[in-house]
């Protein structure tokens, strides 16, 4: 009987899973290099649906010192987000903070003498991860993977984007209001997530006003927001951008996608359900 790669996922996503990568990986802090090393392996912890970097204790240019907070337990539904469509487990995504873990294993501070900054890591208890030190990946200053530098998270081997042209008829409503309407969408296909409609700028008839909030993602990049007066009230960061994407999402310069899981889209004229995932 056949299965669903989706369902091979989720059904892994409990264990602590790892595989090893063929790039040079270097972290910066506090003006220096302090991890450099050719035998980086990438790591997701139970629930985690992105991975961070391990190294061998031996590429890291810092002191490593026991950390005084003891690695936090977190259990059942008590922490995570919903995504249905791929697990019951409730996931861990990047907004769950590095010490929130359901291994065993040792806090570490990473110190950079002098400089009074450091960065934390965890020694885990895993036969297969031993002599490794799993990086907290936004306690550093700069990553580069080779000569080039990612945010936001390392990039997953089994994980991208792709973006195709298309004619369909997208309508995006809320309370019966129309936002945006056009037959010339980009839809952004991303690895176990909802298909994301970019729609063009001039074709967005909703009243926006500007919202400070940035994102990151390690493949698309900075993302601005727009807040969306729909019904006499204020929507909150409902609309997102980029206007300086990465190589691989160039193409949705100048569009703009709606949150699908905040309103109610129709395309060909079929309504679709709002989907369940972590921004729902």
């Amino acid at each position: 009987m056949s299965i669903r790669l989706r369902d091979a996922w989720g059904g892994q996503l409990g264990e602590l899973r790892h595989e090893p990568v063929a790039k040079r990986v270097r972290a910066r802090l506090a003006g220096g290099t302090v991890v450099d090393s050719n035998r980086a392996v990438l790591v997701w912890e139970p629930r985690r649906v992105v991975p961070t970097y391990a190294v061998p204790v031996e590429d890291i240019a810092a002191q490593l010192v026991g950390s005084a907070a003891d690695p936090v337990k977190e259990t059942g539904a008590a922490v995570g987000f919903a995504v249905p469509d791929v697990t019951d487990l409730p996931v861990l995504d990047p907004r769950i903070p590095f010490g929130v873990r359901s291994i065993a294993g040792q806090s570490v501070e990473i110190r950079v003498p002098g400089s009074g900054r450091s960065a934390l890591g965890f020694r885990p208890s895993d036969e297969d991860l031993s002599g490794y030190v799993i990086l907290d990946f936004a306690g550093f200053d700069r990553w580069l993977e080779e000569d080039d530098e990612i945010i936001s998270h390392p990039h997953d081997p089994f994980h991208r984007i792709d973006i195709r042209s298309s004619s369909r008829h997208v309508q995006v409503m809320l309370g019966g209001e129309v936002l945006a309407d056009t037959v010339r969408p980009l839809l952004l296909f991303e690895t176990m997530l909802p298909v994301r409609y970019y729609i063009p700028r001039d074709e967005v008839t909703a009243a926006l006003e500007p919202s400070r909030t940035t994102t990151y993602c390690a493949y698309k990049g900075e993302a601005a927001y727009w807040s969306v007066r729909a019904g006499g009230d204020i929507v909150a960061d409902l609309i997102w951008h980029y206007e300086n994407p990465l190589l691989d999402a160039q193409p949705v310069r100048g569009h703009l996608a709606f949150f699908d899981e905040k309103t109610d889209l129709v395309i060909d004229g079929t309504p679709r359900p709002r989907p369940i995932t972590p921004w729902s």
